[in-house]
């Protein structure tokens, strides 16, 4: 039995010196020193058959051995411990914030488009979305554009049919609003257009809000004063705002709209063309035919139309130099903003 103890000692000190992870210790405690079926509680269980002459010191011995064990287990058992908390203290600073979970962010033309409805809710206009899919007659025939009329060349339209196509804008949406409502009326009807074109200052697809407002007794001088505020909202409010003569066939008199270059000042640049001025929208009041057409009478009622593209406000909002960065997802260009 002397022989045994030994043997066990020596056995249970290898094994503590393999031992690596706290999750070893229980098993090693179960088998060298636990209560039932312990290597060392079945040696001191068979005291009781050796001679009474050899019991005391066996029993001491039994008794050291136990002790220098549970002393090398206690102490191994402390080392792991501090071993570990060295480890999470190198590997975790608990001082510092948590990291954040990255999430999405509203493309630059949705925000552009978003504050752009928003200053047109400001002034009193609702919004209204049609679809992107239109028939010839609300992209056209409904806007005083018949069949063969050179304006259509203007566009640049994707057909799916010889009366269906993509619209080339959202200015089908007054016709549609204006047959099936009665005035006063003020609308802005934003939503993605299509044509084929496409380089640095085009895109096949674009985002457009058309807007008009329907009542007795409208003027230019109304349509001045709503896209006036409009712009100087949108940009800033010391801007610019001239209005050139033009020609849309849905409106008359119709005009384009400048703004002094947001990037000169109006000094002259190569975005403006050295002119001090940028075209931003095209706008008029719209046309006695159109009225017709919609069942108004233009004695009784005037209104004023006006489209404007949302990248076109965004490449000079941000300075943005290429309006076919919004489309490539590229990722390092679309989280600046």
């Amino acid at each position: 039995m002397k022989e045994e103890l030994s043997r066990l000692k020596s056995e249970a000190i290898e094994s503590l010196q393999r031992i690596s992870q706290a999750s070893e210790l229980e098993p090693f405690r179960v088998r060298f020193l636990g209560r039932k079926g312990g290597s060392l509680t079945g040696i001191m269980r068979r005291l009781s058959e050796v001679s009474k002459e050899d019991r005391p010191k066996l029993g001491q011995l039994a008794n050291t051995v136990k002790e220098e064990i549970t002393t090398l287990f206690e102490q191994k058992k402390k080392d792991l411990a501090q071993h570990s908390g060295t480890q999470t203290k190198k590997g975790l600073d608990l001082s510092l914030p948590g990291r954040r979970i990255p999430f999405g962010k509203l493309h630059p033309v949705t925000q552009v488009m978003e504050e752009m409805c928003a200053i047109f809710e400001g002034m009193g206009f609702a919004v209204a979305e049609g679809p992107d899919v239109e028939t010839d007659h609300y992209n056209f025939e409904a806007l005083n554009i018949p069949k063969h009329h050179p304006a259509r060349d203007m566009h640049d339209t994707f057909y799916v049919s010889d009366s269906i196509l993509l619209r080339t804008h959202t200015s089908p949406m007054q016709a549609r609003i204006m047959e099936t409502q009665d005035p006063p009326l003020r609308y802005i009807a934003p939503g993605k257009v299509y044509r084929c074109d496409s380089d640095i200052t085009h895109t096949p697809m674009f985002v457009q809000v058309e807007g008009f407002l329907v009542d007795r007794d409208v003027s230019f001088a109304d349509l001045k004063g709503v896209l006036t505020s409009f712009l100087q909202q949108i940009f800033t409010k010391d801007l610019a705002v001239r209005f050139r003569p033009s020609f849309f066939p849905f409106t008359e008199p119709s005009a384009e709209v400048d703004i002094a270059c947001v990037i000169c000042g109006g000094e002259g640049c190569r975005v403006c063309k050295r002119t001090g001025w940028i075209e931003i929208l095209g706008a008029g009041l719209i046309d006695p035919e159109v009225m017709k057409m919609v069942g108004y009478d233009p004695d009784e009622y005037s209104g004023f139309a006006f489209g404007l593209g949302v990248e076109r406000i965004a490449m000079l909002k941000y300075g943005i130099n290429d309006i076919r960065l919004y489309y490539e997802n590229d990722l390092r260009f679309l989280s600046q903003f």
